[in-house]
């Protein structure tokens, strides 16, 4: 007899066992032989610290001094990099409005419409690159932490 799950009225089960409502006996690609779970299965994960952090982890301006390098200081700044950012690009788009209107009324609306797509982008830019940084430091504590 051949397991056919399509087949109207079969309600038997797959060959081999209990299956999957069998209580999780069974684990996919087994094709009815017991397997033991992956590596990890049900084990209890650490708790998570609000801070984003590790117990011993340095964050702030402690992990800037950091000269052994065993915390990244990535994840304590990127929120401050961001606003500073942010706020350095509105300074710089308020100043050019600013500069282009004292040269003439229309530079000015010209530099007012050019320039918010122009510090949108750059606001985009900012945002992209500072969470690929972060990734990248959070790929790295993942790979540290699997040693």
């Amino acid at each position: 007899m051949s397991y056919d799950p399509g087949a109207p009225g079969d309600r038997s089960q797959p060959p081999g066992g209990q299956g999957w409502p069998g209580g999780g006996q069974q684990y996919p690609g087994g094709y009815g032989q017991q397997q033991q779970p992956p590596a990890g299965w049900g084990q209890q994960q650490p708790p998570i610290n609000p801070s984003g952090s590790t117990p011993g982890e340095k964050t702030g301006v402690a992990a800037i001094f950091d000269f052994s390098f065993t915390s990244f200081a990535t994840p304590s700044l990127i929120r401050v990099l961001y606003i500073v950012g942010s706020v350095l690009i509105g300074l710089a788009y308020l100043s050019y409005i600013g500069l282009a209107f004292f040269a003439s009324a229309i530079a000015g609306i010209i530099t007012l419409v050019i320039g918010a797509v122009v510090a949108l982008f750059s606001m985009a830019l900012l945002r992209v690159s500072l969470e690929f940084y972060y990734a990248v430091v959070r790929m790295s504590e993942d790979i540290h932490n699997r040693r």
